[in-house]
């Protein structure tokens, strides 16, 4: 009996002891972590460009009691020819970057690309544009992504000049993947390169799977470099854009058949802006007085300048038809589509001196 109520004395001083020195460690604890978070918010709205919210945010994932390593990456950067606001830039997006050891993280980045022909106002733009791939690793991640963009790339420089375009080329595991899915259904090396050369964001893209069968489905030959051209085309302009272009062709008496069949023909058209279209369209239409189907038939049309090639040629063109000066039945679109050399020697210079002086006062812009 004793003895019990010895033990359950010992209990009651342990727990009594427990209880006294658990409260001032959990108390320290959480004013030390709100303290971290005050001051981390502060530095960051004070000294980095960071709102209120974005700081309180940030504070979540990063923080530090002391100014001393967030200054020593920002003089990092700056040391490495990053502007203010570059700096700013980075670290709102990159925050966790201002707790790293930046010659451990980041140097050997810059060291790789410089050692792949970057000059340093190119690794600049690189990570201001893109500040994450910072965040992955070199061996694992960087080096065989960009050894995936050099593959089709003929040099470092083509390589390098992709990664400026879309640092993401180097620092989404998507681009990998895409890759590999273009080569399993049968896509040719020239389209991939042509992707990777023009417009590498949409390899970044989840659900690409889907793009690619539905080009494929359209009838485009993953060998034929109208596929690439075609798939870019359709990832990288939304539906509502897609539909806007669409209304806006259908408005000039086109119908949605001969639409698509000219977007099969030259799919590189609905990479224009709906304003491209309409301007074409309505010099063409309402100013020449020309027909929209004859227009749609040579979509190609559409992606040269309005000022410097449309308006001079179709003035020799105009003048040439009111002249009796072309064959009847010609076509109207062949003399757009000529290098300009060709457009001379054809419509031009082959006259005789007298109308070959009124023909080029025209087309250099004059009346």
């Amino acid at each position: 009996m004793i003895h019990c109520h010895r033990v359950r004395a010992l209990l009651s001083q342990l727990s009594s002891k427990c209880s006294h020195s658990l409260q001032p460690i959990s108390h320290k604890i959480f004013f030390s972590t709100t303290s971290e978070q005050s001051f981390t918010t502060s530095y960051l709205t004070q000294h980095c460009g960071f709102t209120p919210q974005s700081a309180l945010k940030a504070s979540k994932r990063v923080r530090f009691d002391t100014a001393k390593k967030p200054e020593s990456v920002i003089a990092f950067f700056q040391q490495h020819g990053f502007s203010p606001s570059q700096i700013q830039s980075i670290l709102i997006r990159a925050p966790e970057l201002l707790t790293c050891d930046p010659i451990k993280r980041v140097l050997p980045k810059f060291q790789f690309l410089a050692s792949k022909g970057a000059s340093t106002h190119d690794i600049v733009t690189t990570v201001t544009r893109s500040p994450g791939f910072l965040r992955t690793s070199l061996e694992k991640h960087i080096i065989p992504a960009y050894e995936l963009v050099r593959r089709f790339c003929p040099s470092d420089a083509k390589a390098i000049s992709c990664v400026i375009v879309c640092p993401n080329s180097i620092g989404d595991a998507r681009v990998q993947h895409n890759v590999k899915l273009l080569l399993d259904v049968g896509v040719s090396h020239s389209n991939i390169t042509h992707l990777i050369r023009t417009r590498p964001s949409i390899l970044c893209s989840t659900n690409f799977i889907d793009a690619v069968e539905e080009v494929k489905g359209l009838g485009f030959d993953p060998l034929k470099l109208n596929f690439s051209v075609a798939l870019l085309a359709k990832r990288a302009i939304s539906k509502s854009q897609w539909d806007d272009k669409i209304n806006a062709l259908k408005k000039w008496g086109l119908s949605e058949d001969e639409i698509f069949q000219s977007f099969k023909r030259q799919p590189s058209f609905m990479l224009r802006s709906k304003e491209k279209l309409n301007a074409v369209m309505s010099f063409w239409v309402s100013q020449l007085g020309w027909d929209s189907s004859t227009l749609l038939a040579s979509p190609i049309i559409f992606g040269f300048s309005l000022e410097t090639r449309i308006v001079p040629r179709a003035s020799v063109v105009q003048y040439l038809l009111s002249k009796g000066l072309m064959k009847k039945g010609a076509s109207l679109v062949t003399p757009f589509c000529l290098t300009d050399k060709l457009f001379l020697q054809k419509f031009v210079t082959c006259f005789e001196k007298g109308e070959t002086s009124r023909l080029l006062k025209l087309y250099q812009g004059g009346s």
